[in-house]
């Protein structure tokens, strides 16, 4: 048995924040069922670059679970879609606020025939306040929330961060937690619930500290110049000289005696309370004078937090991660093709049995799901 096993759940998500989100609950156990347009289906099928008759990035988010395809504004395709509404136990939507319910498809219409459902819609901005029907992507939300002007760059060179913040860990992951939350409500209360979730409210708690900065003390913080965005020698990114990039993080004192140590920091350099910027520089030009790997050597035969920043693909190839057995897993198109499934954050106890599951060709089930 999983945790999930038994769950319905009723998918109208596209593209990252939903399809994650309902990814981990497949995972979990849960039945899932996307309902997808029947001209292309989910946006993210066409994308680049394929394997197999879809993208990659589809073939990833969508392993296990089951696709059918109807035309929701036609009331002839909503009425085939009944049964599954009356049945879900979990219904995930991703469209602004107020679609659904041009489509009768809004929370108070479905807990009319389904008054047990739990009810997830996930958005840009939330259902309610003056942007809730504002058009957005994740660099926009991270931007609002001031996320993103905590380490940016500069303006003549502005930085792009490598993740979707907002769409993974302010829609997907907040999703899926309070879904988990309102199943176990409902077990006590027999009563479903509507979620609304605001990808832009939960980026809050990855800046705790500058929140409480401005809200306790009224200092904002700057754009790279705080203690983990840039402004620190304890937690920065320095060149070596192959062009590589040493990733230092000797926040506490015991460590950050050990890399000094390590690196021969001159002693007017240390105290990094007197002028951090002379520090940083100074150890720059240390860093940079030898290749990543003298410094991997180095670095191993010591506790000071310090690595040597690695590719996806040598990150794919770490002893560390075949260890775990992150990709025991696997997933499987349409030609038989397999590969790696996405490691997802749901423990090996609770998951799918490790091997392949297939992601779903577009309507594949409407002969199981729509009689």
């Amino acid at each position: 048995m999983q945790p999930l096993d038994g769950v319905f759940v009723l998918d109208f998500t596209t593209l990252l924040p939903g399809p994650m989100a309902t990814l981990l609950l497949a995972e979990a156990g849960a039945e899932v069922v996307k309902v997808e347009r029947p001209d292309r289906g989910d946006e993210m099928r066409g994308y680049e670059p394929k394997w197999g008759g879809n993208s990659i990035n589809f073939a990833m988010l969508n392993r296990g679970k089951k696709s059918i395809s109807l035309d929701l504004k036609k009331s002839e395709d909503r009425a085939k879609l009944q049964p599954l509404v009356e049945r879900a136990d979990v219904i995930v939507e991703q469209f602004r606020p107020g679609t659904m319910a041009r489509l009768g498809l809004d929370y108070e219409s479905v807990t009319r025939v389904n008054p047990r459902v739990v009810y997830c819609a996930i958005t840009g901005y939330g259902q309610t306040g003056p942007k809730r029907n504002a058009a957005g992507h994740d660099l926009n939300y991270i931007g609002d929330a001031g996320l993103l002007s905590l380490s940016m760059g500069s303006a003549a060179h502005p930085v792009l961060p490598p993740a979707l913040i907002a769409d993974i860990a302010g829609g997907a992951y907040p999703a899926v937690m309070n879904i988990l939350f309102a199943l176990m409500n409902r077990r006590n209360s027999g009563a479903g619930c509507y979620l609304d979730i605001s990808m832009t409210d939960n980026l809050f708690p990855f800046m705790y500290w500058a929140v409480g900065n401005v809200k306790a003390l009224g200092m904002p913080p700057g754009n790279g110049s705080d203690l983990v965005t840039g402004g620190s020698p304890r937690y920065h990114l320095y060149a070596t000289k192959d062009n590589k990039i040493v990733a230092a993080a000797p926040l506490e004192q015991k460590f950050w005696e050990a890399f000094c140590e390590i690196i021969l920091l001159e002693p007017q350099f240390r105290d990094d309370a007197q002028d951090a910027t002379m520090t940083m520089r100074r150890v720059a030009e240390i860093i940079s004078a030898d290749t990543a790997e003298v410094w991997r050597r180095r670095f191993s035969d010591r506790d000071c937090c310090c690595s040597i920043v690695a590719s996806v693909q040598e990150a794919l190839d770490d002893p560390q991660f075949k260890a775990r057995k992150l990709f025991d897993w696997e997933v499987a198109n349409e030609n038989g093709q397999r590969m790696s499934a996405l490691p997802v954050p749901v423990m090996p106890p609770f998951r799918m049995p490790a091997g392949s599951a297939v992601s779903p060709q577009l309507g594949e089930q409407n002969g199981k799901y729509l009689l």
